[in-house]
C-alpha cells in the first residue's frame, strides 16, 4: 500500500509541479472614480503563495480600501471607492515549490464620471454688463461641453455676442433683459457614451428677485410631484459586499413622499436597506451587501395631495462564476470513465478541462488526436469522456468555470483500476544445496494484489516450512529457499490476484554447478620482469556469477605454483626472473566453487640487455640554464645506473659530460653560453652496458636588456607613481638633514627649536621680562632705552676688557631675531652680527660709532 501511495503521490507531483500557469479574469477593466471592483487571480498547478502587485512594483498588503483575500489556489483582490491613484497594472503572481513563477497582469483605468461641482440657478447679471454664465463639470477624459439656448445649440461665431470660453463657461456680451431665460449646459464623453445636463436660468437686474416671488407664490399652490432619476440601470456583483444607491429627484406642492418598492413590495429601512432624503428634493436607496436574488426591477413612487407619480429602475446582479458538482471517479483500466463538472453564475460561465499530467487543455466540443477523449457540454454543464481508459490518463483533471466577470476552477481525480501486473523479468534462479535462495515476484496492481506461492499444485502456506519462508510487503513477495536436496529444485509458482483479476507467473529454481574453464589464455606485453595474461570467459558461470579468476604460474623448473586473484580477463604478472621459461593457468570461481583450470601455456620472460635508448624532452630553463626532461623508458630487465649527457655548442670540438643518477627525471645543463646553439646526446647505462645514444638540440635565448624600460616593464602604473613619490620623499629627507648640520635650517631644525624652547624658553623669559619692567619704573618714562653697541663692545667687557661669552650658533633659543639684509628698496641696512641694541634704565641710547650709523 505504501508503494502505491508513493507512485501516486509522484505521478501527482510530477504532473503539477511541470506545469504552473496563472491566469486573471478580466484583461483591462474601466472603472469610474468612488466605484468598487474585484479581481480574481487562479494558478492552475500547485503553487506554495499567490501575491498582488501594485502598478508600482510593490507587494499589496491589505488595507481598509484595498483588501486581497487568496484561498488555495485562487487570489481575490477587491478595491473600493476607487481614486485616479489606483489606475496601472496590477501583477498577480504564483510561485511553486521550486521556486519558479508565473503571473498575469490586468489593466485598471480609472475615470471621473460627469460631475456637475456647483451649478447655481438662477445666475442674475446687470444690464449691459459682460455676463459669464458658470457651468463647472469635470470628467476624465476632458468632456465636450455644449450650450443650448430656446433648444438650439449656442455656436462661437466671430461676431456673436454669444461664446463659449475655454473654461467651459458661457459669456454673453452686453447682456440685456433679452437674454433672460433657461440655458441648458450639456457635458459629453464620447469614449463612454456618457452624457449628462444642467439647466441654468438667467436673469438681468431685479428679474431675480421677481423669480423668487412668483416661485413662492406658486409653491403655495398645490402641484402634482415632478420625479426623475438621474441613471436607470445599474450592475453589481453578488456575494462581495457592493453596494448599488438608487437617486429619485422629485419636485412638488406640498413636498411629495418617496416610498420605494421591489416586486411589489414596500421597502422598510434595515440593515441591507438605507433611505435617505437629502436637499433638493433628492430621496436615495442604498442596497448593500447584494446577493444574487437582489436583482430586479425596483421602483420609485413620489405623492402628494396633487398627485402621484412613479419611475422604475433595474438592477442587474451578475454572480461570480461558482462550479457545484465535481466528483473524483474510478474506472477499470480499457472501461470508459465519464467526468462531469456542473458550474453557475450569472451570465453562465463557460467550462473548461485541464489534463495535468502534460497540461492539455480541452473545451467544449474538443477530441483529442487519439479520439479517446472527448468533451461535450451546454448550460453550465460539462461532460468530459476517455474511452477505453489507459493507465496514462491516471491523474489530476482540472474543471475552470469562466465568465467575463471572474472564474473558478477546482480539481477532481482519476483513480483507474487495473489486474495484477508483474514487474520482475528474472524466472530462473540458481542455488545449490545449503546456500539460501531469494525468488522476488514483484506486482504493481489497483487496488492491491494478495499474492501466494504454489509448488506442485500445493499451496505453501505463509508460515512457511524448515527451509522455505515467505516474506511479504507492497507490491512484493520474496520466497526464501533454502535447499537441502535435489527435491527443493524446480518450478515454483506466484498467483496475484484483486477484484480486477487474477495473474501468475511461474519460477524455476535451478542447481548451481561450479563453471567451466576459461579458454584462449595469451601472453602478450612479455618483458624481462612483467607480463600480461589475457584470457576468455567461461562458456557457462554455473548459473551464478563469477566471483573472481584463479592464476597460477610457476618456473618450469619448480614444483609450486604461485597464485594470484584477478576479477577482469587480464592481469600483469610482476617479480619475474629474467631469460626464465614459465608456465601459467587460469581458473574461474563462482559461489558455488572454482571450475577446471584451463590448458597451461608457456612463455619465457627476456634476458637481460643494455636499456633502450633514453626519450628526452626540452624545458626551457632560467638564465643561462636549460632544464632537459628524462622520460623512464624500457630499463633492459635492470635497473638504470645513470644517464651520461654530453653537450657542446657548434663551434666547439670538445664535449662537456655531465652524470646524472638513474632515478632522476630531469638534467639541469649550466652556465650555458646566451643566444647559442647547444648539441646533446645522452645515453643511458646499467649494469649491462651503455644504451644507443639518443641526440637533442636546443638554442639558449638571447642576453636580457637590462635597462629602465626592462625595470620597470613589468609593474602597473600605479607602482611606477608610487615608486617616483617615495624618491622624491627621500630626496627631500636627505635636503633637510644637510640643511640642519650645514645651515642650521630647514624642517628638523625647526622641530628641535620647538623641543628646546619649551624647556629654556620659561626661566629666560621671565627674567628679561622682571628686570624690563623695573627699568622702566624706575625712570618713569614711557620709552624703553635702547642702546647700540658694535661687535667689538659686545665681545669684551666694559669693566675689565674680559671677553664676555655671547651666545652664538650653538645657542639659537638665545639669538635675538636676525634682521634682514635687503629692504625692498635695496639700500643697505645694518648687519645683524655687528649691532646689539640694549634697554637702559636712564632714558638714554648707547651706540658704539665705529662702524654704524644712527
Amino acid at each position: 500500500m505504501i508503494l502505491k501511495f508513493t507512485c501516486l503521490l509522484g505521478l501527482l507531483l510530477c504532473g503539477c509541479q511541470a506545469v504552473l500557469q496563472v491566469s486573471i479574469s478580466l484583461n483591462k477593466v474601466e472603472l469610474s472614480v468612488g466605484e468598487s471592483k474585484f479581481f480574481t487571480c487562479t494558478a492552475i498547478g500547485e503553487p506554495v503563495s499567490i501575491n498582488w502587485f501594485s502598478p508600482q512594483g510593490e507587494r499589496i498588503i491589505s488595507n481598509q480600501r484595498v483588501i486581497v483575500h487568496t484561498e488555495g489556489v485562487r487570489s481575490r483582490l477587491t478595491i473600493y471607492n476607487a481614486i485616479i491613484e489606483d489606475a496601472g497594472i496590477y501583477r498577480c503572481q504564483a510561485v511553486d515549490a521550486k521556486g519558479q513563477s508565473q503571473e498575469a497582469t490586468v489593466v485598471l483605468e480609472i475615470y471621473q464620471k460627469l460631475t456637475f461641482r456647483e451649478v447655481k440657478t438662477p445666475q442674475e447679471f446687470r444690464q449691459s454688463e459682460d455676463a459669464e454664465v458658470v457651468c463647472d463639470v469635470i470628467s476624465s477624459p476632458v468632456p465636450a461641453v455644449s450650450w443650448f439656448y430656446k433648444n438650439r445649440e449656442i455656436t462661437s461665431e466671430p461676431n456673436s455676442r454669444l461664446q463659449v470660453l475655454p473654461s467651459n463657461n458661457l459669456q454673453i456680451l452686453r447682456v440685456s433683459k433679452a437674454d433672460e431665460g433657461v440655458y441648458r449646459c450639456e457635458a459629453r464623453v464620447e469614449a463612454r457614451g456618457e452624457i449628462d445636463f444642467r439647466d441654468i436660468v438667467v436673469l438681468v437686474n431685479g428679474r431675480a428677485r421677481r423669480y423668487q416671488i412668483l416661485t413662492t407664490a406658486h409653491s403655495a399652490e398645490q402641484v402634482p410631484p415632478v420625479l426623475s432619476v438621474l441613471q436607470q440601470s445599474f450592475n453589481a456583483t453578488a456575494d462581495y459586499q457592493e453596494s448599488v444607491t438608487f437617486t429619485c429627484i422629485t419636485s412638488g406642492s406640498p413636498d411629495p413622499q418617496v416610498t420605494w418598492y421591489w416586486k411589489g413590495h414596500v421597502i422598510e429601512r434595515s440593515e441591507q436597506y438605507v433611505l435617505n432624503t437629502l436637499d433638493g428634493g433628492k430621496s436615495t436607496l442604498t442596497i448593500k451587501n447584494i446577493r444574487q436574488g437582489d436583482g430586479g426591477p425596483y421602483t420609485c413612487r413620489a405623492s402628494n395631495k396633487a398627485g402621484s407619480s412613479e419611475s422604475q429602475l433595474f438592477l442587474k446582479v451578475f454572480v461570480q462564476p461558482h462550479i457545484t458538482q465535481l466528483r473524483n471517479v474510478t474506472a477499470v483500466e480499457g472501461s470508459a470513465a465519464m467526468i462531469s463538472c456542473t458550474a453557475e453564475g450569472e451570465p453562465l460561465p463557460e467550462i473548461s478541462w485541464r489534463r495535468a499530467s502534460d497540461g492539455k487543455t480541452f473545451t467544449d466540443g474538443d477530441k483529442s488526436q487519439d479520439g479517446r477523449v472527448e468533451v461535450r457540454g451546454r448550460h453550465g454543464k460539462s461532460m468530459l469522456t476517455i474511452s477505453g481508459v489507459r493507465l496514462s490518463d491516471w491523474g489530476r483533471f482540472d474543471c475552470e468555470a469562466l465568465s467575463r466577470i471572474g472564474g473558478h476552477q477546482k480539481s477532481m481525480f482519476l483513480d483507474i483500476e487495473y489486474a495484477p501486473k508483474f514487474q520482475t523479468n528474472q524466472t530462473i534462479f540458481y542455488s545449490w544445496e545449503g546456500n539460501p535462495v531469494n525468488i522476488s515476484c514483484d506486482v504493481k496492481s489497483n487496488p492491491p494484489a494478495t499474492m501466494l506461492w504454489r509448488r506442485d499444485r500445493f499451496t505453501i502456506s505463509s508460515q512457511g516450512t524448515s527451509n522455505i519462508r515467505i516474506h511479504s510487503a507492497d507490491g512484493r513477495s520474496l520466497l526464501e529457499v533454502t535447499p537441502v536436496s535435489d527435491r527443493d529444485f524446480g518450478r515454483y509458482n506466484c498467483t496475484a490476484r484483486n477484484n480486477i483479476g487474477a495473474r501468475y507467473q511461474e519460477f524455476i529454481l535451478a542447481q548451481a554447478d561450479v563453471p567451466s574453464h576459461p579458454y584462449s589464455v595469451r601472453l602478450t606485453a612479455v618483458s624481462q620482469r612483467l607480463a600480461t595474461v589475457s584470457f576468455m570467459k567461461p562458456d557457462s558461470h554455473g548459473g551464478v556469477p563469477i566471483s573472481y579468476y584463479i592464476i597460477h604460474y610457476r618456473d618450469t623448473s619448480a614444483q609450486d605454483w604461485r597464485t594470484v586473484r584477478s576479477h577482469a580477463v587480464q592481469m600483469v604478472l610482476a617479480n619475474l626472473e629474467p631469460n626464465t621459461t614459465y608456465e601459467v593457468r587460469v581458473a574461474a570461481v563462482n559461489g558455488k566453487g572454482q571450475g577446471d583450470f584451463s590448458h597451461t601455456e608457456t612463455f619465457q620472460t627476456l634476458p637481460i640487455r643494455e636499456p633502450s635508448p633514453p626519450t628526452v624532452h626540452g624545458q626551457r630553463g632560467v638564465g643561462k640554464a636549460y632544464r632537459l626532461g628524462l622520460i623512464k623508458q624500457d630499463d633492459g630487465g635492470m635497473p638504470i645506473v645513470e644517464y651520461i649527457v654530453k653537450y657542446k655548442t657548434d663551434k666547439e670540438e670538445q664535449w662537456m659530460t655531465k652524470l646524472v643518477p638513474g632515478v632522476n627525471d630531469f638534467a639541469l645543463l649550466q652556465p650555458l653560453q646566451w643566444n647559442t646553439r647547444y648539441n646533446v646526446e645522452i645515453t643511458a647505462r646499467n649494469v649491462k652496458g651503455l644504451s644507443e645514444p639518443t641526440f637533442f638540440q636546443f638554442l639558449t635565448p638571447q642576453k636580457p636588456d637590462i635597462t629602465a624600460d626592462s625595470l620597470f616593464s613589468g609593474l602597473g602604473l600605479g607602482a611606477v607613481v608610487g615608486l617616483g613619490v617615495a624618491a622624491l620623499l627621500l630626496l627631500l629627507v636627505l635636503v633637510d638633514i644637510s640643511c640642519f648640520f650645514l645651515r642650521q635650517c630647514g624642517l628638523l631644525m625647526c622641530i628641535t627649536r620647538k623641543l628646546c624652547s619649551k624647556k629654556t624658553s620659561t626661566s629666560g623669559k621671565s627674567k628679561e621680562l622682571e628686570e624690563g619692567k623695573a627699568a622702566y619704573l624706575v625712570d618713569g618714562s614711557k620709552e624703553p632705552i635702547v642702546e647700540v653697541r658694535t661687535e667689538e663692545e659686545r665681545i669684551t667687557n666694559q669693566e675689565d676688557s674680559s671677553p664676555v661669552h655671547e651666545p652664538n650658533e650653538t645657542t639659537p633659543l638665545t639669538e635675538p631675531e636676525k634682521l634682514p639684509l635687503k629692504e625692498e628698496n635695496g639700500k643697505e641696512v645694518l648687519k645683524p652680527d655687528l649691532i646689539e641694541i640694549k634697554v637702559h634704565t636712564d632714558n638714554s641710547i648707547h651706540t658704539k660709532q665705529d662702524d654704524s650709523k644712527a
